[in-house]
């Protein structure tokens, strides 16, 4: 099974090749237009060597305290790096492509829609299969040659989750810092002050606003997924492990090698069907990989666990019909088709005070359904397989099922910033008004799939929250953490009150680099002559360079509260007391697991919806563009810019990080009670 696990990680990889090859063999258009590409391209590469740099040291740090500290040291350290390099490598391939793909779209919206479509999909194919091929492939290599093939050692290569998750939680606030510092500069001054149609070429934060695209919604999603792949196969493996030996182990990985299966399957299906209609060929990928992914899921359970197929199938199905169920939900709250996005427009004719306020009522009461899915996911996963150890392992599966989809997610994700750029480009290039339509087309369909990716993102946060809380507990030998003991209480509040400070530190960073951008912005404006008329050129490497600046420098803080608050709560009460620090750490993990996915679905919902509300109004609802309630529906959906790309998302790592954190420093703390 192992060679299998490997071969299907290494086809995934030569499969990402070949969609690179086949985009880069696309013409990029005119001169103009490779001229935009271009400076996306380098704005985007220097921004993700900066920030890899800046997380070097911090990095370092960590590899020695896991060889000084931990059980198995050097092994610890080497899951560690390799986590972390592979999901920076994920990152690293996604957006290469992602920011060549772009012009490449623009020039075939000229001749074809489905031509478009099909390069922007293949674009951020190369991301899905990245994910999911580098994440099985460190995942099944690290089992085979560190963890020797031994299930009792898979506590040796746990740090392989947690090297993803620091590099995701950095990689999602960086690029959501850059990204809305430079959208709210553009949409503010060249849309509400200037009056300026929005990546008009004379607004020199269009090119930043570009690049911001692919750092936060490209290389951050992606980093994202990666960490729930890779922290979701840790927890399963590490709980089937004590539960069934070898065929607990390898189950997780077999789930994730036929979904990679099921993902390129699913690929494919993009090409079929003659309909102009870029929704109905995404769909068609999403539910050809889901129907496979279940087949495939039945299939292993029958094979592997004859003894306990019915009830462990179930469990991995709850959790592949999650993604779909949420992702309609999430469409419902944050798409211009149905009438929550239609009644925030409607409450614009009245200002942006009844914009602001209906729309973040609309993120709250989006908050019900997506619980209550969770809630019957774990349910299910947990009760139908008996209960116990073995319905905690049943949880790990739904999760490792909603992960199995991952590569296609990721896919019909990353398509989304590729389908944006080329209408930018389209835009900024002064190409026929026909060809922006046509990229128009593909952008508002990549806006309802990026609202929908961030509900799965979330959703499954969720789920492998859990799924690490349950192998947390194994590791620290607890039993109950009783809510009437004052250290489960406070550690529980304690918990509960990280997502909210972090949200705090990420927004405040937004609005300060935002607050430079926008001075950058008049600035030019005032001091360039002609630059307003057309007749001169704007500077973007200046705005590209406050955004990168701004975001490095401020993604530290909250980039090291979660993991900080985990390692002094756990060893300052450890000096005193190891129990009652197991019993905190416990307490913290359920409290920021609570409170963060539900503020995650609130500002990921509420920055969607308002974000579609302008957009419904610029398509002529409510007196369309120039409207009063257009310059409402713009503040509005300038709010939500941070909530929905900066501080929700990133509540998704930083719910994962305390609970691989947790798990690394579990065994350490409950050695000092023996």
């Amino acid at each position: 099974m192992t060679i299998f696990i490997v071969t299907v990680a290494i086809i995934a990889l030569l499969f990402a090749l070949y969609l690179s090859t086949s985009v880069l063999k696309e013409s990029m258009g005119n001169d103009k237009m490779k001229e935009i590409s271009v400076a996306i391209q380098e704005g985007a590469m220097a921004f993700l060597n900066r920030e890899y740099k800046t997380m070097l040291p911090i990095a370092i740090v960590i590899i020695v305290l896991l060889i000084l500290f931990t059980e198995f040291g050097i092994a610890s350290a080497i899951a560690f790096a390799i986590g972390a390099v592979f999901s920076a490598l994920a990152g690293y391939m996604g957006m290469y492509i992602a920011t060549r793909a772009n012009a490449r779209t623009t020039n075939a919206a000229q001749s074809s829609l489905k031509k478009a479509l099909v390069i922007a999909f293949k674009g951020g194919s190369v991301m899905g299969m990245g994910v999911v091929g580098l994440g099985l492939l460190g995942v099944s290599l690290l089992y085979i040659f560190v963890a020797k093939g031994n299930p009792d050692m898979i506590p040796a290569i746990d740090s392989f989750a947690f090297g993803a998750s620091l590099i995701a939680l950095f990689a999602r606030i960086g690029g959501g810092i850059f990204t809305k510092a430079a959208d709210v500069g553009a949409d503010l001054v060249g849309k509400v002050e200037a009056g300026i149609p929005e990546d008009d070429p004379r607004n020199p934060a269009v090119i930043a606003d570009n690049v911001g695209d692919n750092v936060g919604d490209v290389a951050g999603m992606g980093a994202d997924l990666f960490e729930s792949f890779a922290a979701t196969s840790i927890a399963a493996m590490l709980l089937g492990s004590t539960l069934l030996g070898s065929t607990g182990v390898m189950l997780p990985m077999m789930l994730g090698a036929c979904g990679i299966v099921a993902s390129i399957i699913g690929t494919l299906f993009i090409y079929t069907g003659n309909e102009s209609n870029p929704q109905a060929c995404l769909n068609r990928s999403l539910y050809s990989s889901f129907l496979l992914s279940s087949i495939a899921a039945f299939l292993l359970t029958k094979y592997m666990l004859p003894d306990h197929n019915l009830a462990f199938y179930i469990a991995i199905q709850v959790g592949l019909i999650a993604n779909i169920v949420i992702g309609k939900i999430t469409e419902y709250f944050t798409s211009s088709d149905f009438s929550p996005v239609k009644k925030i427009a409607e409450s614009s004719n009245t200002g942006a005070a009844t914009n602001v306020i209906y729309g973040f009522s609309v993120g709250l009461e989006s908050t019900g359904m997506p619980i209550l899915v969770i809630i019957a996911v774990v349910a299910v996963a947990y009760f139908v397989p008996g209960g116990g150890e073995y319905g905690f392992y049943g949880i790990a599966l739904a999760a490792m099922g909603m992960l199995s989809m991952a590569g296609t997610i990721v896919a019909i994700d990353a398509y989304g910033p590729i389908a944006d750029n080329a209408g930018g480009i389209a835009e900024m290039a002064g190409l026929d008004p026909k060809v922006r339509k046509v990229t128009d087309q593909l952008d508002s369909v990549g806006n309802t799939t990026a609202a929908i990716a961030k509900g799965f993102a979330i959703g499954s946060a969720a789920i492998t929250a859990i799924a690490l809380f349950s192998a947390f507990a194994q590791r620290a030998e607890l039993k109950t953490l009783d809510v009437l003991n004052p250290v489960v209480m406070v550690g529980l509040l304690f918990g509960a009150m990280i997502p909210f400070l972090f949200c705090a530190y990420s927004m405040r960073a937004v609005s300060t680099a935002a607050f430079d951008m926008i001075k950058e912005v008049r600035r030019q404006f005032r001091e360039i002559p002609g630059l307003l008329e057309g007749k001169a050129k704007a500077d973007s490497k200046k705005c590209i360079d406050i955004s990168t600046k701004a975001a490095i420098r401020q993604m530290i803080l909250p980039g090291l509260l979660a993991p900080v608050s985990i390692f002094v709560v756990g060893f300052g009460i450890a000096i005193f007391s190891p129990e009652n620090a197991l019993l905190a750490i416990g307490g913290m993990l359920v409290g920021g697991t609570a409170s963060g996915v539900l503020l995650a679905l609130t500002m990921a919902n509420a920055g969607g919806a308002w974000d579609n509300a302008k957009k419904y109004i610029e398509g002529g609802a409510q007196g369309g563009k120039g409207s009063e309630a257009h310059v409402a529906a713009v503040v509005g959906d300038t709010i939500g810019d941070p909530f929905k790309d900066t501080s929700g998302p990133s509540l998704n790592a930083v719910i994962k990080v305390m609970g691989t954190l947790s798990l690394i420093i579990a065994p350490i703390i409950a050695g000092m009670i023996h």
